[in-house]
């Protein structure tokens, strides 16, 4: 984090609205770079859990903790209210927030791992068809925002009856800042309300459950000035009235605008506990399988820009074990990376299959296990299981973006931030091998991308181009001489996986 006492300086703010913690970020017009970031509360936001699979937060206390946050960042910069040129937003997906007339919300918010809507998407999924749903919704409506919403009406009709408007988690801040109401064609598609073939609020489920349009917000394009900062919250955060809120993205999409992949066949991708692939696709299309799920891209509009988002659960989850289990005891990440990368490519035919974290989406909803296949008593070490887990992990994206790439799109570069299993040679250049792209690593931030959003939607960038030209490139991965033994190790994970 920086801490400049910056005068006579114009800046952008953004905000990430996590369900861990949520974080603001000043990033300096003139310069392009972040000057002060915060992040409260210091310790992981509870998340309320009545009973198992339930998962819930109470919206004022991101509100709370986004004025935390705005007031450390005006402190460690010097930054007064009035120098801040607009506001953008990313949040936690597919949350559903409830508010009567007054924007009051009538309940917690259902967040996105909260799991008692699978029953009624499941349900819509047979009764509307499923070849239907994924031609109209690109998806199942699963556990999405609508289905969260069904469980809702048929559990508390008190609260459903007096419902005003449904929101998203940033729809909501931004009804906070500004009074205003509005969401976006992207919020409503990660929502499941938005039907892509007629480009419009889905009828069909809309109808099957019983929703009214009027629930639904005002839409908004995702780069424009959306609303503004009105004097009550103005008085509250210590910015002044006016600022205009020009950008606001789920935070796939958004984590992905952060690393300017805005095109067809980019690629952006996360390696912390669980793993995220998230590719723009430039035409219209599904996985018959679902096996991924699909979205409208922040730039989706006139050009058809879709992001598709596959998420393993068994990913840094296992390297974090290997490293309690396997690894010599006291080592760092870097130095088993070292052990890792001792040990020759393909692990002398030791491969790990790395879904140990729950049901895999990308295998239909399956729950296989992690399990280790071809140990050799005799040759094997902690060096070649080291390296077969970062290998099968690197394998699992692999395996996800033949998914992707069987729906039109075309992979030629992955983006990621330079974090968590990106920081290990072994697993990034054993990711380049097996799918032939390059690997381009940034220091790269969810806020401070939302902050550039907001310029952008302001007219302060032309463009994504513009807005993040002056993104810290740390490292460039290419294909190299292993590519061979690389795809032969694959090949050979993929028969024990499909055994």
């Amino acid at each position: 984090m920086l801490n400049l006492k910056c005068e006579n300086n114009m800046y952008l703010l953004g905000y990430d609205i996590g369900s861990s913690s949520v974080k603001a970020s000043l990033v300096s017009v003139e310069t392009g770079k972040c000057v002060a970031s915060a992040f409260y509360p210091k310790t992981e936001a509870a998340i309320k859990a009545v009973k198992p699979g339930w998962a819930e937060q109470d919206p004022e206390m991101w509100w709370a903790n986004l004025k935390l946050a705005t007031a450390d960042i005006l402190a460690q910069s010097g930054a007064k209210g009035n120098e801040i040129e607009a506001i953008g937003i990313s949040y936690q997906m597919h949350g559903l927030v409830c508010v009567d007339a007054a924007g009051k919300p009538l309940r917690d918010s259902i967040i996105w791992c909260d799991s008692r809507a699978v029953p009624y998407g499941n349900q819509a999924f047979e009764a509307i068809g499923g070849e239907k749903c994924l031609e109209h919704l690109l998806n199942s409506p699963g556990n999405f925002t609508a289905s969260k919403l069904a469980w809702v009406k048929e559990n508390e009709p008190e609260v459903f009856k007096n419902i005003y408007k449904i929101m998203l988690p940033g729809d909501y801040i931004a009804l906070k800042l500004s009074g205003e109401i509005c969401t976006t064609v992207s919020g409503l598609s990660e929502g499941m309300f938005w039907d892509f073939k007629n480009n419009e609020i889905s009828k069909d489920l809309m109808q099957y459950y019983g929703f009214s349009e009027d629930l639904i917000a005002k839409i908004v394009p995702t780069f424009s000035i959306q609303s503004k900062v009105n004097e009550a919250a103005a008085a509250e955060l210590g910015l002044a009235a006016g600022i205009p809120i020009s950008y606001r993205g789920g935070d796939q999409p958004n984590n992905a605008l952060s690393l300017n992949v805005m095109k067809p066949g980019e690629v952006a991708t996360t390696g912390g506990t669980s793993g995220v692939v998230y590719g723009v696709l430039g035409e219209v299309n599904y996985d018959k399988l679902s096996r991924v799920n699909t979205f409208a891209h922040v730039n989706h509009g006139e050009q058809t820009r879709l992001g598709v988002l596959l998420c393993i659960n068994g990913t840094g989850i296992l390297n974090a074990w290997m490293k309690r289990t396997v690894a010599p005891e006291g080592i760092g990440y870097a130095e088993m990376n070292e052990l890792a990368a001792s040990a020759p490519v393909g692990a002398e035919g030791l491969s790990i299959i790395p879904f140990g974290n729950g049901a895999e989406r990308v295998l239909q909803n399956e729950n296989p296990g992690a399990s280790i296949h071809g140990i050799n008593f005799n040759i094997h070490t902690k060096a070649h299981i080291i390296r077969a887990a970062q290998e099968g992990i690197a394998f699992s994206f692999a395996y996800g973006m033949e998914v992707m790439e069987n729906m039109g799109m075309e992979i030629k570069t992955i983006k990621a931030g330079h974090a968590n299993l990106f920081l290990s040679p072994l697993f990034r250049q054993t990711l380049a091998n097996v799918t032939g792209a390059t690997i381009e690593l940034y220091d790269t931030d969810g806020s401070v991308g939302a902050a550039k959003g907001a310029g952008i939607g302001a007219g302060i960038y032309k463009d994504s181009d513009e807005a993040f030209a002056t993104l810290e490139h740390k490292a460039t991965v290419k294909p190299e001489a292993d590519v061979e033994a690389v795809k032969a190790a694959y090949e050979l994970w993929k028969q024990r996986l499909n055994k």
